[in-house]
């Protein structure tokens, strides 16, 4: 039987109002750590909050964070501080894509909010609770990627370079912590059903659900043990990176389904 080595830590998730977010906060939960969960739908934290509680007894703090909001991060973390709490596992979820536009008829605003959720709120997020990790030369941070960070596909274009940025800072990250005992780590799924879809198309649902019919996708509790892996390995062990695919999918384009009258899916499915 594997050793359980997450019971009793602290670890703060963000996006965890759904989809992947939301799984890593439950199965962490289940396997007996103090939870964190961020987000900016506050219902959906309190309910999440009270189904932890309720069903594992977890403790439990919640806050309704918007990562590309550096002075918000800075200030919860000193809120939580103030409470003595120190996540030392933070699993960076919070992310979105907008659009599948080419480059040169794409939005800007959409550039924008990409940008700064997959880029700069995982910047903040680190930059604001690694230290603490650092001084007590103990802790996790795991970045929730994508495929799209390995293979661009058509008009992914600026939703896969910010994908490609977090293989980078994972790496570079991993790079500045030598001599310590942090380790940091990414998650790349390929596939997996949640809301992102229907947030890359701006709310259009039946375009969205299109985007699953035809083959089995990976599900965000599928996503989250793999997270749960990466984080319950021996403190000797780093996984720098860990990729996963439905078995329907092979490659960033390569997808079998049923069906092939319907829309061929985006190559990615990261949180919202």
């Amino acid at each position: 039987m594997t050793p359980n080595r997450i019971r009793g830590r602290t670890v703060l998730v963000t996006g965890a109002t759904a989809g992947i977010g939301a799984s890593c906060a439950r199965s962490f939960a289940r396997e007996g750590a103090r939870v964190v969960a961020t987000g900016r739908r506050t219902e959906r934290l309190e309910a999440l909050a009270a189904e932890l509680r309720a069903e594992h007894g977890a403790q439990v703090w919640t806050g309704s964070l918007d990562v590309r909001d550096r002075a918000a991060v800075e200030s919860f973390r000193d809120e939580l501080r103030a409470e003595g709490v120190v996540p030392d596992v933070v699993v960076n979820n919070a992310g979105k894509a907008r659009g599948m536009d080419p480059l040169q008829s794409g939005d800007p605003d959409d550039w924008d909010e990409m940008i700064d959720t997959n880029v700069k709120g995982l910047l903040w997020v680190t930059r604001a609770f690694l230290p603490a990790m650092i001084e007590a030369d103990r802790g996790h941070v795991v970045n929730i990627g994508s495929i799209a960070g390995r293979w661009t596909y058509p008009s992914g274009n600026v939703y896969c370079g910010t994908k490609y940025a977090v293989v980078a800072l994972t790496e570079g990250l991993n790079m500045d912590l030598a001599g310590t005992r942090v380790r940091v780590s990414s998650v790349d799924p390929g596939l997996v059903e949640t809301e992102f879809s229907e947030v890359r198309f701006h709310g259009d649902s039946e375009r969205a659900e299109s985007v699953y019919r035809g083959y089995t996708p990976l599900s965000p509790d599928d996503v989250a043990d793999a997270v749960l892996y990466v984080v319950n390995a021996p403190e000797h062990v780093d996984v720098f990176n860990l990729v996963l695919m439905p078995t329907d999918q092979r490659h960033a384009t390569i997808v079998h389904k049923t069906d092939p009258a319907v829309e061929p899916p985006p190559a990615d499915a990261s949180p919202v």
